[in-house]
């Protein structure tokens, strides 16, 4: 029986991609695991994997396609023994039908490349499956659902839910029956479980993701020839990156609560250690040094600890309550072509300077390329974003849902100060904190900055 190929989910917001380039061709073999395409999102250029082995019989979405709807047919794969063009003429008739889904399970996002039918099952699966309700803070239930809503749990037990999506809750260490499936039938799909991780898995609050927020309406055709001559102007049509970004900033300023905290720290001791950690790395056999660490290690390193230091503010707002995070997982804001992209460095608290360094460097170069995986660019607990080496002394960042926080650092620039009734030249940074009001206080907010600069002005302290 020919094997339909699923425009595949690479993360859990994902609705549609471009097929950027395939391949294999028509006729080619292809065995379970080997590269068949390139879907490009929003964020990244993926690479699709087949999940089973056969004939490429079909391709029915050519390379360069946009906006290609997740779990619509692509290709058809003819199975080991079979006539190859007799499958490639079913799976072009079914192509606009339901599609039939891909054996196996789908890698995902958590294995860093996707196989081809990571989201079939997210939509094929037509039996009633409905979902017990998710069980709120104080222990209460939440209310019954209206039948066919996944109200009720099913007589033997089991949880219906997508592999993705089991997949995704075993990594982010959720308890996949205490998800609310939004799915056909109360399945739980990929986006319950990456609502549950930053929202408290209500049913609500899944219904609100989906929906997305409100953004103001542009400016009609007629406005812009009212308001700018004719000529004067190109338009640039919006990519999804740049739509994405003004989604999620949207629905930031919109729903967050913002407040800001401004200090100045002393870099000269940081420097001082910096030049010297920098000038004592070890040489490769080229002579090139292991590493050379930036001022910006060091800030990303003493937010991870001051987080630590001030655990209460190590959290992520939801409705269901508050998120208490272990780990300072710091997300880094890196410019790319069109937009920006946060990857985080995991446990952050733990990593060394050099470990930082070396990380941010590959994230650097892969953010720009777009080749990050969507686990290291998603969820985190705050962010940095720096712009002090474009000479800009302070600025006030925005959140970036479901951080509670994000660190705006400014340039390190020479100043007069006042140390001991007498003025001195000092190299000062400006920092200002952006904290979400319903999270953290302003006292709290305060603590978390004062440590903050603590270990900026005093260096040392990070390295025990």
């Amino acid at each position: 029986m020919p094997i339909n190929i699923l425009m595949p989910a690479l993360s859990p917001t994902m609705e549609k991609g471009n097929l950027a380039k395939w391949l294999k061709k028509e006729g080619d073999k292809v065995k379970s695991g080997d590269v068949i395409a390139e879907i490009e999102t929003d964020k990244a250029t993926m690479e699709v994997e087949a999940a089973d082995e056969g004939t490429l019989a079909k391709i029915i979405v050519p390379e360069g396609t946009q906006d290609v709807p997740v779990n619509d047919v692509i290709a058809v794969l003819a199975a080991d023994g079979e006539d190859v063009k007799a499958a490639g003429a079913g799976g072009t008739a079914s192509a606009g039908g339901a599609p039939s889904p891909q054996r196996g399970e789908g890698a995902g996002p958590a294995g860093g490349k996707a196989e081809a039918n990571s989201h079939a099952q997210d939509r094929a699966d037509q039996r009633p499956t409905p979902q017990p309700p998710s069980p709120l803070p104080n222990g209460e239930r939440s209310p019954p659902q209206a039948a066919g809503e996944g109200a009720k749990a099913p007589a033997n037990g089991r949880v219906f839910a997508s592999p993705l999506a089991r997949r995704l809750a075993k990594d982010a260490g959720i308890d996949i029956a205490r998800v609310t499936g939004t799915g056909p039938h109360g399945r739980v799909i990929a986006r319950d479980v990456e609502q549950a991780r930053s929202g408290g898995g209500l049913k609500a609050q899944a219904a609100a993701a989906a929906a997305g927020p409100a953004i103001a309406p542009a400016m009609s055709d007629q406005q812009i020839r009212a308001l700018y001559p004719e000529g004067s102007y190109e338009v640039v049509p919006h990519d999804g990156m740049r739509r994405t970004i003004a989604q999620r900033l949207t629905q930031s300023t919109q729903t967050i609560p913002h407040f800001y905290l401004t200090i100045d720290c002393n870099l000269d001791r940081l420097l001082a250690a910096r030049e010297d950690i920098n000038a004592a790395a070890p040489k490769d056999k080229d002579g090139k040094p292991a590493y050379k660490l930036s001022v910006n290690d060091f800030i990303i390193k003493a937010m991870a600890i001051a987080l630590q230091r001030i655990p209460d503010a190590n959290v992520s707002w939801t409705e269901a309550g508050m998120l208490k995070h272990k780990h300072s997982d710091i997300g880094v804001a890196v410019a790319m072509p069109g937009g920006l992209i946060t990857p985080i460095i995991r446990s952050a608290e733990t990593a060394s300077l050099s470990s930082i360094s070396a990380q941010m460097k590959d994230f650097a170069a892969r953010a720009r390329a777009r080749k990050l995986k969507p686990e290291e660019y998603q969820g985190g607990t705050t962010a940095v974003s720096n712009l002090g080496m474009f000479g800009i002394k302070d600025f006030t960042a925005v959140i970036n849902p479901p951080h509670a926080t994000i660190l705006a650092v400014g340039t390190g620039e020479q100043r007069a100060i006042v140390k001991d009734g007498k003025i001195e030249i000092a190299t000062m940074m400006s920092v200002t904190l952006s904290c979400d009001h319903r999270a953290v206080d302003g006292a709290l907010g305060a603590e978390l900055i004062g440590a903050f600069k603590t270990l900026i002005e005093n260096p040392v302290m990070m390295m025990v």
